[in-house]
C-alpha cells in the first residue's frame, strides 16, 4: 500500500507559473547545454530538483522580516538578531555569517588543514572536498558499510565508521589529521542521518587525539528529526533539544543556510568557545566576505535567516518535509525501483547503477539517468556519483564513486503531491526503456568541481556495447 501523502502545514499565498515544453524541444535544449543540467536555462525546466539549496519558499514571517533589514555596514541590528537566533539553536558562543556554505569552507578549511595533512569525514560533500584539496590536504571518506548497500534498510546510514576512523588517525599520525568533519545529514551517502550515539562516539575519539570536530550543518534539522523518530531515548525530546545535544559533540560548524534554514542565500560559521579561532575566522571573513557584521549578506537576508533557523526546527513542518520523500519512496517501491533505503531528509537518491547496469562508471550512469529525466518530463536532477568526482589530483585518472546516485532534491515548501507523481511516473517510463539509454563522455572540464560547468557528449552505441 502506498504511503499516505502528508498534507502541507501551510496554505499557498502566491504562485509562480511554470513553462511547459515538448520532448523535441527538451532534446534540443539539453544538447545545446552540452548535456550538463546546470547549463540549462531555468525557464526551460518544469520541475526543478537540481538542488534543495536556496530553492525553498520563504514564509510570510520571513518576507515580513526582509522589510526590517538593517543595511548598516557595521553593527546592524539584523546581525545581532541573527547571532541571537543561531546561539539559541546551536548553543555556540561565536557566530559568523557568510554568504553561503562554500564561503564558510573557504574561510575555515585553511585554518585547519594544509599540504600533507588529512581531513576525515563520514563523507565529504563536493565543495567541502574541493576546499580541503585546494589546501593540498587529502579528504578521506569514512562512512559505515551499510551506506553502500542501497537495498537493505538501516536507520543511520550516514554514520561515521568510528573504528576505521581511529585506525586512520593512527595510520596518518594524529598530528597530521587537521579535522574530523561530521556531515549531517550525510548528503553524499543519500541524505542519510547520523545517530546521536555516533556523533558522541566520534567526538570522544577526536578529543582523545586532540583533533577538532567540524559539523557540516546544512541539514541539521532533518538530522534531528530522524534522531527523534528513530533513535531510542529521543522520542520525547523537542527538535531544538536534540539539535543542542548534536552540536555539543562538535567544536565548530560550517553551514549552508540555504537548506534547513529555508533562505535563498546565506551561510554560517559557528565556534563553540575558542576565541583565538574565532578571531582568525573574523580576519579571513573580512578579507573574503565583507565586514564581520554582514559577512557578504544584505541586512534583509540576515533577518530572513534569523527567522528561518527557528522555522526549520518546527516538528510539524519536518514531518511534512520528510513525508514528501517517503511518499516518493513508497511509489518507487511499488514500481520495483531501487533507491538509497530509507530515503534521506532532503532528497531521494535513485540507484542509477541498478536501472542502467549496462553503463560503466566512466560513462556516468547517474548523469545519464538525470539527462533522460529531463528529456522525458522536463525534470532537472543531478548526478551524485563518478561524474561528480573530479579526477584524482595525483594520477589525473577518473575516480570511481562507490555509489552512483541520481539525486531528486526536493525544494522546501514548493511542490505538491501532483508534481511528485509526475517525477515518479517519468522514472518508471525510463526504466521500461532502460536498455536504450546510453552513457556520456566529458569533452571539456575544469580542474576543480567539474560537474558544474563540464561539457559532455553521448557515447556511441558500439562503444557502450564494447565496454
Amino acid at each position: 500500500m502506498s504511503k499516505k501523502y502528508i498534507a502541507e502545514p501551510f496554505k499557498i499565498k502566491m504562485v509562480e507559473p511554470m513553462k511547459m515544453t515538448t520532448v523535441e524541444e527538451r532534446e534540443e535544449k539539453i544538447k545545446n547545454a552540452n548535456y550538463n543540467l546546470f547549463s540549462l536555462q531555468a525557464d526551460d525546466v518544469y520541475i526543478d530538483l537540481l538542488t534543495d539549496s536556496g530553492t525553498g519558499a520563504m514564509s510570510s514571517k520571513q518576507w515580513a522580516a526582509v522589510m526590517l533589514g538593517d543595511e548598516s555596514y557595521s553593527g546592524a541590528n539584523s546581525y545581532f538578531n541573527l547571532v541571537e537566533s543561531a546561539q539559541d539553536i546551536f548553543g555556540y558562543k561565536y557566530i559568523q555569517p557568510v554568504h553561503q556554505g562554500r564561503a564558510a569552507e573557504k574561510v575555515v578549511m585553511p585554518l585547519l588543514v594544509e599540504s600533507g595533512k588529512y581531513a576525515i569525514s563520514n563523507m565529504h560533500f563536493d565543495t567541502t572536498r574541493a576546499h580541503v584539496e585546494l589546501t593540498g590536504a587529502k579528504a578521506i571518506d569514512c562512512v559505515v558499510e551499510e551506506a553502500l548497500d542501497t537495498v537493505t534498510y538501516a536507520p543511520f546510514k550516514g554514520n561515521m565508521d568510528v573504528e576505521r576512523m581511529e585506525k586512520l588517525i593512527n595510520e596518518f599520525g594524529a598530528e597530521n589529521v587537521g579535522a574530523i568533519i561530521m556531515t549531517v545529514t550525510n548528503n553524499t551517502a543519500g541524505g542519510q542521518p547520523v545517530s546521536m550515539e555516533n556523533m558522541r562516539e566520534t567526538y570522544k575519539v577526536a578529543k582523545k587525539y586532540n583533533i577538532p570536530v567540524v559539523i557540516d550543518s546544512a541539514r541539521y534539522a532533518e538530522n534531528a528529526y530522524f534522531i527523534k523518530t528513530r533513535e531510542e531515548g529521543y522520542e520525547d525530546k523537542t527538535i531544538k533539544e536534540i539539535v543542542r545535544e548534536m552540536f555539543s559533540y562538535g567544536d565548530m560548524l560550517t553551514m549552508s543556510s540555504k537548506k534547513d534554514a529555508i533562505v535563498n542565500i546565506g551561510g554560517l560559521i559557528g565556534v563553540r568557545d575558542d576565541e583565538e579561532l574565532y578571531n582568525n575566522i573574523k580576519a579571513r571573513t573580512i578579507a573574503f566576505e565583507g565586514f564581520v557584521s554582514y559577512g557578504g549578506l544584505a541586512g534583509r537576508d540576515l533577518e530572513a535567516l534569523a527567522v528561518g533557523l527557528q522555522e526549520g526546527v518546527d516538528f510539524d513542518y519536518l514531518k511534512y518535509r520528510i513525508g514528501q520523500m517517503e511518499y516518493i519512496a513508497a511509489r518507487l517501491d511499488e514500481a520495483g525501483i531501487t533507491y538509497q533505503n530509507p530515503v534521506g531528509g532532503h532528497a531521494v537518491f535513485v540507484d542509477a547503477k541498478k536501472i542502467l547496469p549496462h553503463i560503466p562508471y566512466y560513462q556516468y550512469p547517474a548523469q545519464a539517468l538525470a539527462i533522460e529525466l529531463y528529456k522525458e518530463a522536463g525534470i532537472r536532477s543531478c548526478d551524485i556519483g563518478s561524474y561528480m568526482l573530479d579526477n584524482d589530483p595525483v594520477t589525473g585518472q577518473q575516480r570511481q564513486a562507490e555509489l552512483e546516485f541520481t539525486r531528486l532534491a526536493i525544494p522546501r515548501r514548493v511542490y505538491t503531491q501532483a508534481h511528485l507523481d509526475v517525477v515518479v511516473d517519468a522514472i518508471i517510463a525510463i526504466k521500461e526503456r532502460a536498455s536504450e539509454v546510453h552513457g556520456y563522455e566529458i569533452t571539456w572540464q575544469p580542474k576543480v568541481l567539474r560537474h558544474f560547468t563540464a561539457k559532455l557528449a553521448p557515447v556511441k552505441v558500439e562503444e557502450t556495447i564494447e565496454a
